[in-house]
């Protein structure tokens, strides 16, 4: 079936891999995209492996890889090697797609726990570090069949998560790389806003390069944490219906994520978050995606 609803696990946080996949499973999905530290927990990746498979589920994604703007020497080597570790990880939970968060400023970086010079501002040299990381990696993806997936953020995001901002950016980063090896997610919190979101969808289905369609909206009054600012489909002020033809009229038809950092959802029960977001994505999302699933084939 095409558009099958998939829960990204930093949607419930509180819960191990164990329990999200038991929720998921019990609410009657059948996917689940885990983030990297839920395998740790979990024991490593091929435990987390036999628990999803256990579970009846499907990994859709794996969070996240990236964060490549280091410019010292040491930083690089080790944000080569923590992705590298992460393609592994993608590959042994069967996820053939690892989403890529690149990183912000070395100045910035203190703010979400790393390290940097507080004087490097120079964004220019920060997505020609990204270039350069994704080049490096691309190859090792290839070698354990996962997809490395560029994620576009919201640019208020710029600063200290990822100095890639537009569809637009993350294409033509992607341009030099087969597309079988490098893609882009359209995540509608990071880009409903982008006045070339419909022709850079366009463009990203042309290429073949659509690897995920997450679904969350775009709250106001942003929270006092920026990041906790995405909220259920249709509490704010994302257009569902038109990004969701746009995606599905490019061709694709892969599982939809839902993706929220909202303090109130991610500390509710559970089975209240998934029994909303199925019935908000069937009201808001699946009829649209369905529609111009129908008038590609016709």
């Amino acid at each position: 079936m095409s558009f099958e609803l998939s829960l990204n696990t930093g949607t419930t946080p509180t819960l191990s891999l164990e329990q999200a996949a038991e929720a998921v499973a019990e609410s009657g999905l059948q996917h689940i995209g885990p983030w990297r530290h839920l395998l740790e927990q979990a024991g490593g990746a091929e435990k987390a492996a036999s628990i999803i498979s256990a579970a009846g589920l499907k990994a859709t994604t794996l969070c996240r890889g990236g964060f490549l703007t280091p410019a010292d020497v040491q930083g690089r080597r080790a944000a080569l090697e923590s992705n590298r570790a992460a393609i592994r990880e993608a590959a042994a939970i069967g996820a053939g797609e690892l989403i890529m968060v690149v990183g912000g400023l070395p100045a910035a970086a203190h703010l979400i726990g790393g390290s940097g010079d507080p004087a490097d501002k120079d964004i220019l040299g920060a997505r020609a570090r990204v270039a350069e990381g994704i080049a490096e990696l691309v190859p090792y993806a290839a070698e354990h069949q996962v997809r490395l997936v560029l994620e576009p953020l919201h640019p208020m995001y710029a600063a200290d998560r990822a100095v890639l901002s537009t569809l637009g950016e993350a294409l033509e980063l992607a341009a030099d790389h087969p597309a079988e090896t490098l893609g882009v997610v359209v995540d509608t919190f990071h880009v409903w806003w982008d006045p070339q979101l419909e022709a850079m969808i366009a463009r990203a289905g042309a290429e073949n390069r659509i690897a995920s369609y997450q679904v969350c909206d775009f709250n106001l009054p942003l929270a006092a944490d920026a990041l906790k600012s995405r909220g259920m489909m249709g509490d704010g002020y994302v257009d569902f219906p038109t990004i969701s033809r746009w995606v599905a009229a490019a061709g694709y038809t892969g599982p939809v994520e839902v993706e929220i950092f909202n303090e109130k959802i991610n500390n509710q029960d559970a089975r209240l978050t998934l029994e909303t977001m199925r019935q908000r994505y069937e009201e808001l999302v699946l009829p649209s995606l369905r529609e111009a699933e129908a008038g590609v084939r016709s």
